[in-house]
C-alpha cells in the first residue's frame, strides 16, 4: 500500500486502442515535446535541472467489461508526465508554444493539472502490456479483497521501460489501483 501525494502533471485525454489510435501517438508526441521543452525552460530560467519522469496512463471505460473482453476501441485514457513543483505555469505555457511551432495545434485536452491519487495498491508487472491481465487479476481478486479494499479511481500504469529499446518480455510497468476501505 502506498499513499500517493498530490503531484502536477502535463495531461492529454483520449479514447481508443493504444496500438491503433492515431490520437494516442499524437498525445505521446505532445507530452514528450512539452515535457522536454519545460525541462529546458526551467533549466534556463532557474539553473535547476531534472530528469523527465516516465510516461503514465490512467485507463477506464464507460462499460468496464470492455477491459475483460479486451475491447480496446472502447477504452478511455489520460496520458500524463509528472512535472516538478518548481516548474511554473508560465514556463509550461512557453514550452507549449515552442511545441506548437514544431507540431502545429496541440490536442484540445492538453493541460497542466494537479492530480491526487491517495491510498493505492501497486505491483510491478514485467512483460508485454497485453499480458498484464493475470497480474491485475491477482491484485483485484486476491490482494484487494484480502485487505478489505475496493476501487477508488482509474487503473494507473507507470511505464518504466522504453518500448522502443526494451524487449517486450522485459518491459517494466507499475500497475497502480487507487483504493478505499470496503
Amino acid at each position: 500500500m502506498v499513499d500517493v501525494p498530490k503531484m502536477t502533471f502535463i495531461k492529454v485525454d483520449g479514447q481508443g486502442n493504444p496500438n491503433e489510435a492515431p490520437e494516442y501517438v499524437r498525445a505521446v508526441e505532445w507530452l514528450y515535446a512539452v515535457s522536454y521543452g519545460l525541462k529546458f525552460a526551467v533549466r534556463e530560467a532557474t539553473g535547476r535541472d531534472y530528469v523527465v519522469p516516465p510516461l503514465e496512463g490512467l485507463w477506464w471505460a464507460d462499460d468496464m467489461t470492455s477491459f475483460a473482453t479486451g475491447d480496446k476501441a472502447r477504452w478511455r485514457w489520460t496520458l500524463m508526465i509528472m512535472v516538478p513543483d518548481f516548474a511554473t505555469r508560465d514556463l509550461y505555457e512557453s514550452a507549449v508554444e515552442k511545441a506548437r511551432r514544431k507540431l502545429g495545434e496541440p490536442p484540445a485536452s492538453l493541460r497542466l493539472e494537479p492530480y491526487v491519487e491517495g491510498p493505492s495498491l501497486q505491483i510491478l508487472h514485467i512483460g508485454r502490456y497485453d499480458e498484464e491481465a493475470p497480474t491485475l487479476r491477482r491484485l483485484h481478486e486476491e490482494v484487494m479483497p484480502a485487505r478489505g479494499l475496493v476501487f477508488n479511481g482509474h487503473h494507473h500504469e507507470i511505464y518504466l521501460s522504453d518500448p522502443r529499446k526494451t524487449a517486450p518480455e522485459k518491459l517494466k510497468t507499475v500497475l497502480r489501483q487507487p483504493v478505499r476501505p470496503l
